[in-house]
């Protein structure tokens, strides 16, 4: 016979094998699910190391373009013929003052854009131009330098939208422009990459490497006459620290990245006489999330960004990656607002126009897939394009004064430089409308008024 139990120790003991039993379910589950997930990365990892492979025996194809393939580089950018090249061509940019100063300027505060005579470019994958060009898998191991938003030197203007090409529009005879792609991980001259000095995968650890190396090549470069010559550099970099920041969060922490970016601020302004540096402020990376397609491309979100992508949606994990991506963006902040980096013929500007940007969506809300490459993480043409426009016009307003985007979808229109300003602003702090000499006129003017009182009437 069995032993009486109370009705509240029956429900005591079923609920503690219902806890037990579910404990062992939850158990399997995540071991299942890790399983999967090894599985999946060493699926991912073989997918890359073939489309290397692929890159890689295709590499001995041309890739120098010339005027006789103009057309069909325009085929591969836009379309094939009969699908609107013409249409996709953008018409010409001009402004009312195009032309350099009357001599070279010696303070950075009155650097017109005909005066950079030297561009160059920092960064990661996002410089180098991963995928730009294309919308299958086998892309993603090409760098379209040649297209990148801040150094692309294809074409003209009208063909791409780069910064690069804008500033050709001024000075036509501008060095450093990137004139073909390359293969991520294989060796490239800078025959090959131009001045883009960006590295696919590096983090802000790496960028004072990519400095010395541009310092090295522009000192050696023929017809670059380095301590005559103004230069701009655009740099970009941080967002690997935040896509790794789980994978070690001493190392990538706010904290190192601007240690990091104040080693490499401080080489380039104690070794590069003439030069303005750009730093465009990080990306609000949380959206990329939401960019997704059922394809294999899409999975290598996985590799390149798995602090980001692999978290569940209101995770303490998320949030807190979310924190550190605004953390970045204010410690970028905290730096470079003052004159920290700012001398005679040096100045480093924050441009800030990327802070807040929004993704591209379309009418319905969902995301523009269109501007994003088949690994659903790195931008096509399309995004390159509003990167660039976004930073020629941050560089002609005023800190306190600087466009910010929105969103990806409201395509951004070009600014010219304005009369009373023609040059790029390097400082909070207003300056004259002119140089040095301007103001010693109204000096003398002065002066010669004030005789004038004095001696009567002429």
């Amino acid at each position: 016979m069995l032993p009486e139990i109370s009705s509240e120790a029956l429900l005591e003991r079923v609920t503690y094998v219902v806890a037990e039993e579910g404990q062992r379910t939850q158990k399997r589950i995540n071991e299942l699910f890790t399983k999967f997930q090894t599985r999946l990365d060493a699926k991912i990892d073989s997918v890359v190391k073939r489309v290397d492979d692929v890159a890689a025996a295709t590499d001995s194809v041309p890739t120098r373009y010339t005027l006789t393939e103009d057309e069909y580089f325009n085929q591969e950018i836009f379309g094939r013929e009969g699908e609107g090249i013409q249409q996709a061509l953008h018409p010409p940019f001009q402004c009312p003052d195009m032309s350099p100063s009357p001599t070279v300027p010696t303070s950075v505060d009155y650097v017109k854009a005909a005066d950079i005579r030297v561009i160059a470019a920092l960064g990661d994958s996002l410089t180098t131009g991963i995928g730009a060009n294309d919308s299958t898998i086998a892309s993603i191991s090409f760098e379209f330098r040649h297209l990148s938003w801040s150094i692309g030197g294809y074409g003209t203007y009208q063909d791409v939208i780069t910064l690069a090409n804008i500033f050709k529009l001024f000075n036509p005879e501008l060095l450093g422009p990137a004139p073909q792609r390359t293969v991520h991980g294989h060796p490239a001259t800078v025959n090959e990459t131009g001045f883009n000095f960006a590295v696919t995968g590096h983090n802000t650890l790496n960028v004072s490497d990519q400095i010395r190396h541009m310092i090295d090549t522009l000192k050696s470069y023929p017809g670059l006459n380095f301590q005559e010559d103004w230069k701009l550099v655009t740099m970009l970099i941080g967002m690997n620290d935040i896509c790794d920041y789980c994978k070690n969060e001493t190392r990538f922490s706010p904290d190192n990245f601007i240690r990091y970016m104040t080693e490499a601020l401080d080489m380039m302004m104690s070794e590069v006489p003439r030069i303005i540096v750009n730093v465009v402020q990080i990306l609000p990376m949380k959206p990329l999330r939401e960019v997704t397609r059922p394809t294999l491309g899409c999975l290598l979100q996985r590799k390149f960004c798995s602090c980001l992508v692999r978290p569940k949606e209101n995770s303490t994990e998320l949030k807190e990656l979310i924190e550190i991506n605004l953390e970045f963006q204010r410690r970028l902040e905290d730096l470079l607002h003052s004159d920290r980096f700012l001398k005679k013929d040096f100045a480093v500007v924050l441009q800030p126009y990327l802070k807040n940007a929004g993704p591209p969506r379309l009418a319905d809300g969902s995301i523009d897939l269109s501007f994003f490459a088949a690994d659903c993480f790195h931008f096509t043409v399309k995004g390159h394009e509003e990167l660039a426009k976004g930073l020629w016009n941050n560089m002609f307003q005023p800190i306190g004064g600087k466009e910010m985007i929105k969103t990806f979808s409201e395509p951004v229109k070009l600014i010219c430089p304005s009369k009373d300003h023609p040059y790029i602003y390097t400082r909070k702090q207003p300056v004259s409308s002119g140089p040095a000499v301007t103001r010693l006129s109204m000096m003398a003017l002065t002066l010669f008024l004030s005789l004038s009182v004095l001696n009567g009437p002429l």
